[in-house]
């Protein structure tokens, strides 16, 4: 059995199993970024439990929100999360915060510098996983921001290089995933965005995963997000790195790179983007179709599982939310063609007619 089967919801109606899942972000309720304002501001009386109950609303709601669309695997939304690099800076011993950098036109990201040696000093997402799991009768995934991202994306004022900055972080998110595991959670995914941006680093990231996944259990399922990029840069020598899944932004470039995955054969799972998470449409149920399609063409149904292209947080949240739905149904519909054999799943294209 594969990592993924696990996940196979017990009423699942179809013998072909297509994973649906996020990546992990998605639209913060309005209110919520209004509570947020309101906690800010030393002139109310909106106290830090107050705060936290708007969170905990804010992550049911938007749990419940995936179950209603159907997806097997739930996340939060990263309701309690602020920028990826960030959150986790805050939560980890040797960071500091110096004030906002300008990154490009008018926007600012909250960049930290590492100014001491990195150290775990408190549990950075188990409070989060313990409650989205305890809120939701299906299993969740737990996205974490990649070592090769926190070391990139930060000044660096402590280490020779980002390399070894790399290597004891990942070593801090291998202490985490730990954590994790031992509250229970099975499906953990590792985002490395800026690796699209560097790929030749790509041996770096390798070996931060090594580290990462070092004594954890083999039913946990490990998953490597890479955004948008050059992929024929990496691949195929991620295929070296020891997770079970490779979670891909395609469906972005109009899937012009998908060759790039079909020579070598593609040994690992494929997490494929199937809805474009910066276009503001929702994908049509048959155009979803088409795209899981594609993914066939790389992958047997065994080893497909179906995403957004990416975090959906800067999407209306109903379109969000119908790129979900329409996703999930999109899904369904393909594992009824696989069962039936019309589709050639070698291909993914429509089986050919007898004669």
């Amino acid at each position: 059995m594969t990592t993924k089967e696990q996940f196979r919801p017990e009423d699942h109606p179809n013998d072909s199993f297509l994973l649906t899942t996020v990546v992990g972000s998605y639209p913060k309720p309005k209110w919520l970024n209004r509570a947020k304002e309101l906690y800010q501001d030393p002139d109310h009386e909106f106290d830090a439990e107050d705060w936290q109950e708007a969170k905990d609303d804010a992550a049911r709601l938007i749990t419940d929100e995936h179950e209603r669309a159907g997806l097997d695997v739930v996340v939060d939304g990263e309701m309690r999360r602020t920028e990826m690099v960030e959150f986790f800076a805050h939560r980890i011993e040797g960071y500091e915060f110096n004030g906002p950098v300008k990154v490009w036109g008018h926007n600012y990201f909250d960049k930290p510098s590492v100014v001491s040696e990195v150290e775990y000093d408190e549990n950075w997402l188990v409070d989060e996983y313990e409650f989205t799991a305890a809120a939701s009768d299906r299993p969740v995934k737990v996205p974490i921001t990649g070592p090769y991202t926190l070391a990139n994306w930060s000044f660096n004022e402590a280490y020779e290089d980002d390399e070894e900055l790399a290597y004891d972080l990942a070593d801090l998110v291998n202490e985490e995933i730990e954590k994790l595991v031992d509250a229970g959670a099975r499906y953990i995914q590792i985002d490395e965005p800026a690796l699209a941006t560097t790929p030749d680093d790509h041996a770096i990231v390798g070996e931060c995963l090594e580290r990462i996944v070092a004594d954890i259990p083999e039913e946990v399922r490990i998953g490597l997000h890479v955004c948008y990029g050059d992929y024929s840069r990496i691949y195929p020598e991620i295929l070296e790195f020891p997770v079970d899944e490779f979670d891909l932004e395609l469906a972005n470039g109009d899937y012009e790179q998908l060759d790039v995955f079909k020579d070598p054969e593609f040994t690992k799972d494929l997490a494929l983007g199937v809805c474009d998470a910066h276009v503001a449409e929702v994908e049509s149920v048959e155009q979803i179709e088409e795209n899981i399609k594609k993914g066939l063409e790389v992958v047997p149904p065994e080893q497909l599982v179906v995403s957004p292209d990416c975090g959906v947080k800067l999407l209306p949240r109903e379109v969000a939310y119908g790129k979900m739905a329409n996703m999930v149904e999109a899904a369904r519909n393909v594992e009824e063609d696989i069962d039936a054999g019309n589709i050639d799943v070698e291909r993914g294209a429509p089986a050919p007619a007898d004669d």
